[in-house]
């Protein structure tokens, strides 16, 4: 489903306070002073570190991992289902551009955002790769099923096409996706939704282990 029904698929997600006190996503996310509450769909995992603040969508089977920050203050964060971002990855948004056009960060469905990644009020289509690291600035456009290289800069407004592999500060055209590789991301994200069911049923807080 693309990013464009994302909204409207998760218009019927509850909002976190109506969650069940005692479970990590209720100690992982908060309100924001003009009321905005984290929506938060089934079988989703926030990991107890991460931080999830104000106007901020998730669906289904998706993941947030630990010391991520998700902050939709002033304008919105939306995140489609089967999604992970990754372990560091901060999300922000910007209000508006120069032409006054709303920049919120809109995130497709079973989308893999590596570790220490920043996404600042750009758009990943369903299926897109960011990898470790990189960094996505305001109206950018990741295409359905293209893959952003570790560590690269996409740099405001560029738009990277579908099946493309972008790379480098700033990032540019490197290669097309071999077909291994575009198999490659549903797995991913497939991979990520499994072991976010695990830690959702097997991490809990621990007294730490004493040495001596």
């Amino acid at each position: 489903m693309g990013v464009g029904l994302v909204a409207r698929r998760l218009a019927s997600v509850p909002p976190v306070a109506t969650m069940a006190r005692g479970t990590y996503r209720y100690f992982a996310t908060f309100s924001y002073e003009n009321g905005a509450v984290p929506r938060v769909g089934p079988n989703v995992f926030l990991a107890p570190t991460s931080a999830v603040v104000g106007n901020v969508t998730i669906g289904k089977n998706s993941s947030i991992w630990y010391n991520c920050v998700l902050r939709g203050d002033v304008n919105e964060i939306r995140i489609g289902e089967e999604t992970n971002i990754q372990d560091g990855t901060v999300i922000h948004v910007a209000k508006n551009n120069a032409k006054g056009v709303a920049l919120p960060t809109v995130i497709g469905d079973r989308v893999t955002v590596g570790h220490m990644a920043l996404l600042h009020a750009c758009t990943l289509e369903d299926l897109s790769f960011v990898g470790m690291a990189a960094t996505v600035m305001d109206g950018a456009v990741v295409k359905k099923g293209a893959m952003i290289a570790a560590g690269s800069l996409v740099t405001p407004g560029k738009e990277v096409p579908s099946g493309q592999l972008w790379g480098g500060r700033p990032a540019k055209y490197m290669r097309d996706l071999t077909q291994n590789e575009k198999d490659f991301l549903p797995v991913s994200a497939a991979k990520y939704a499994q072991l976010a069911r695990t830690h959702i049923l097997h991490t809990k807080p621990c007294e730490p282990v004493a040495t001596h």
